[in-house]
C-alpha cells in the first residue's frame, strides 16, 4: 500500500486530484507517481478494445495487479497455487496475469486509467482518487482494515510520547495512503493538523532508511512494513494510533461489463482464499517462504508471521468480504473530506454518489450471490 512518486503534480495525466499541497510547510522529500511509468510497462501498456471469451461469459484473459513484491499475500497465494488455490480455473480455463511493479494501489488507478489492468485490490485513498481523476472502476467488494494495521515509530530513547508531542516535528509518510488518514486522524485527538507537523512525503523504503538515520523523528506505515521497521531499528510504537479506513476490490469497467459473473469469482475466490491463509497461518508463510516470499532475513519470516496470525494484514480480514455498502461509501467519503479540507485533493469528491450510484445495482447483486456460495 505504498506509492513511489517525486512529486504530487507528477502523475500520469496530471490529474487535478493531487495537485495541492499537503503541507504548507512544504515536504521536505517528495516522492510521486511519476514513477508509474517502468510500472505501467510492466503491465504491457495500451488499451483493453474487448476481450475474448473462452465461452459465453467466460474471459480469456485477466490482468490481476500485483501490489508490492507479489511473494506473499493473496496474489501469491492464487498465482503460486496456495492448497490448490487456481482462479483461472475457477473462471473456466481464464489465462491470468500478473502485471507488476506497483508499491501500491493508487498508481494501480493509472494502469486501470490507462486500460493496461481489470482486477485490484484497492485502498479507500485510491478509490476516492479514482473517482475524483475520472478512472472507469467498478467497486466489486469492500471491507475495514484491521484497526491496528497501522503504527508510528519513533527511536526508543525519543521524547515523543503521544500525538501532542509531534508539533513541528519531521513526520515521514507517504502521501495519499492509509497511513495520511490515520495520521490525520490521530493529531486531531491532541487538536493538530498535518500543517502543524514537518510533513516528509516519502514510500516505505525511503522513509525507513530515513528513520534509521535518524533525517526524521516519527515514520508512520502499515504492517508488515512497520512492524519490521521497529523490530529492526528496535524502535517504539506510540499509543493508540489505528486505522479508519476500509478497503476494496475493484475492476474496470470494460472487464466488467463484459464478464460480470467472472469478476463476482474473481471476489469470492479472495474471500476463499484469505480463509485458507487466516485458518493456516503457519502453513501459508511456509508456502510464501519457499517462493522467496523473504529473502534470507529470518526476521522478516517471524514478523510477517505474527501479523499474519494476528491478522493486523492489509488483506486480513478479507475473509469478511461483501458488496460495498453504505458504511464503506460514508467512511471513505469522511477520508475524501479530511483530504479536501486539507487541500490534497482540491475539489470535493462525491464518494458516496459513486459507490452508491444505481448502475452498480446488478453487479451488487451478482457479488452477493457469489459470496452466498
Amino acid at each position: 500500500m505504498t506509492v513511489n512518486r517525486p512529486s504530487a503534480r507528477s502523475i500520469t495525466g496530471a490529474s487535478p486530484l493531487l495537485s495541492g499541497k499537503l503541507s504548507r510547510r512544504g515536504v521536505l522529500a517528495a516522492g510521486g507517481l511519476a514513477a508509474l511509468a517502468p510500472a505501467l510497462a510492466a503491465c504491457g501498456g495500451g488499451s483493453r478494445p474487448g476481450s475474448a471469451a473462452l465461452a459465453d461469459g467466460v474471459p480469456q484473459k485477466l490482468r490481476y495487479a500485483v501490489i508490492g513484491s507479489g511473494k506473499t499475500g493473496i496474489p501469491a497465494a492464487l498465482r503460486y497455487k496456495f492448497e490448490g488455490a487456481d482462479l483461472g480455473k475457477e473462471l473456466g480455463g481464464t489465462t491470468v496475469s500478473w502485471p507488476s511493479g506497483f508499491t501500491a494501489s493508487l498508481p494501480v488507478m493509472e494502469a486501470l486509467k490507462s486500460g493496461s489492468v481489470d482486477f485490484t485490490f484497492a485502498t479507500a485513498t485510491a478509490v476516492a482518487y479514482a473517482i475524483g481523476g475520472g478512472v472507469p472502476i467498478v467497486p466489486l467488494a469492500a471491507y475495514p482494515l484491521p484497526s491496528n494495521e497501522v503504527e508510528i515509530l519513533v527511536p526508543q530513547n525519543s521524547p515523543i510520547q503521544g500525538a501532542a508531542d509531534l508539533k513541528g516535528k519531521r513526520v515521514a509518510d507517504q502521501q495519499g495512503t492509509t497511513g495520511t488518514y490515520s495520521l490525520i486522524k490521530y493529531l486531531e485527538t491532541a487538536g493538530l493538523r498535518l500543517d502543524d507537523v514537518e510533513y516528509v512525503n516519502l514510500p516505505a523504503a525511503d522513509a525507513e532508511s530515513a528513520f534509521a538515520n535518524g533525517k526524521v523523528d516519527a515514520w508512520i506505515s502499515w504492517t508488515p512494513a512497520i512492524s519490521l521497521g521497529r523490530a529492526r531499528h528496535k524502535a517504539r510504537s506510540l499509543p493508540k494510533v489505528r486505522t479508519y479506513d476500509y478497503t476494496f476490490y475493484v475492476a474496470s469497467e470494460s472487464f466488467v461489463e463484459e464478464f460480470p459473473e467472472a469478476a463476482a469469482k474473481v471476489v469470492r475466490v479472495i474471500r476463499d482464499t484469505q480463509r485458507r491463509i487466516n485458518a493456516r497461518p503457519e502453513a501459508a508463510v511456509e508456502f510464501f517462504d519457499k517462493i522467496g516470499g523473504f529473502g534470507s532475513e529470518d526476521l522478516e519470516r517471524k514478523v510477517f508471521l505474527e501479523v499474519t496470525k494476528d491478522k493486523r494484514q492489509s488483506e486480513s480480514l478479507a475473509d469478511t468480504l461483501g458488496p460495498v455498502d453504505s458504511k464503506a461509501s460514508e467512511n471513505t467519503q469522511d477520508l475524501a473530506d479530511n483530504f479536501h479540507d486539507l487541500g490534497v485533493y482540491p475539489s470535493k469528491i462525491d464518494v458516496t454518489g459513486f459507490l452508491e450510484d444505481s448502475r452498480f445495482d446488478a453487479i451488487k447483486k451478482t457479488v452477493a450471490a457469489e459470496l452466498a456460495k
